[in-house]
This record gives structure tokens, sequence and C-alpha cells, in this order.
């Protein structure tokens, strides 16, 4: 994982889990995490794009 993602999701997780017990119970907070992932994947190509770190992302299948 490069620096940038590490530190993006490091974030993330950080934020959330500051939130995590006044979120309510266990599976109200799962779904929040959820949502909350959906939504970091799909804002971190962005990042990289400001950062002008773009990475190119390729799948290496078997």
């Amino acid at each position: 994982m490069d620096p940038v993602s590490l530190v993006f999701y490091a974030g993330v997780c950080g934020l959330l889990g500051l939130a995590g017990p006044s979120l309510g119970t266990a599976p109200i907070r799962l779904a929040i995490g959820a949502v909350v992932g959906v939504v970091a994947v799909s804002i971190l190509p962005f990042v990289h794009q400001m950062l002008g770190v773009g990475a190119e992302y390729t799948f290496a299948g078997p």
C-alpha cells in the first residue's frame, strides 16, 4: 500500500473510531463503518490526483 493510501485510511478509521461508541449499537456502527468505507474508497483516487501522485491501479490476476 502506498503512503498516501495508508495515511488516508488511517485518518478515516481514526476519526470513525473517535465517534464509534456514541454512534449506537453494534449493527448501526457496522453499517456506518461500511458506508464510510465505500465513501473513502470512492474519494481516494481524487486525493491521489490532487496530490499529483495518481497511481494506475491494475489487477494482477493469477
